[in-house]
């Protein structure tokens, strides 16, 4: 094996190629249609590729159907029921005033930053004083006839 000196270093087999000369002539193997195929907007000069073009295929644009309405400004409650707080306050979770930091800490809800809506569903005998973003109104009148008060955050 030779010596490895300046001279007569080379690179190693197989890791260069010649370079792919397109249409230049038949000679070199890729001239006539250039490497691009026959006919059709792509083998012609000056094409650009669209992202949004299909093949002329319908896009998928047009073939979702489109209905309905996506109101923007939706505000996602978090949804506590009366029946929720009735638990909590039974087993001594909560007490007093509760507000949504409470309901956090107490594993009510998931999210300190949504807002919170206290709902009607089952029976309140605890007297609460509740704070919350929204109320429904069935809500509202079982805190206030347990003898709780309810206050809305603005």
């Amino acid at each position: 094996m030779a010596k490895n000196i300046l001279s007569n270093l080379r690179p190693a087999k197989g890791s260069r190629r010649k370079v792919k000369r397109i249409g230049r002539g038949q000679g070199s193997g890729h001239g006539g249609t250039a490497t691009r195929g026959h006919k059709g907007a792509k083998s012609r000069s000056g094409y650009t590729f669209r992202y949004w073009f299909e093949g002329g295929q319908m896009p998928l644009t047009r073939r979702v159907p489109k209905f309905g309405f996506n109101p923007r400004a939706r505000v996602e409650y978090q949804i506590v029921n009366v029946n929720t707080l009735e638990k909590l306050a039974a087993d001594k979770k909560l007490s007093g005033v509760i507000s949504p930091d409470a309901l956090y800490q107490a594993g009510a809800i998931s999210s300190k930053r949504e807002p919170v809506k206290i709902l009607g569903e089952g029976e309140l005998k605890s007297k609460l004083e509740v704070t919350a973003h929204a109320f429904s109104r069935s809500a509202m009148t079982k805190i206030e006839a347990a003898g709780g008060k309810a206050t809305v955050l603005s």
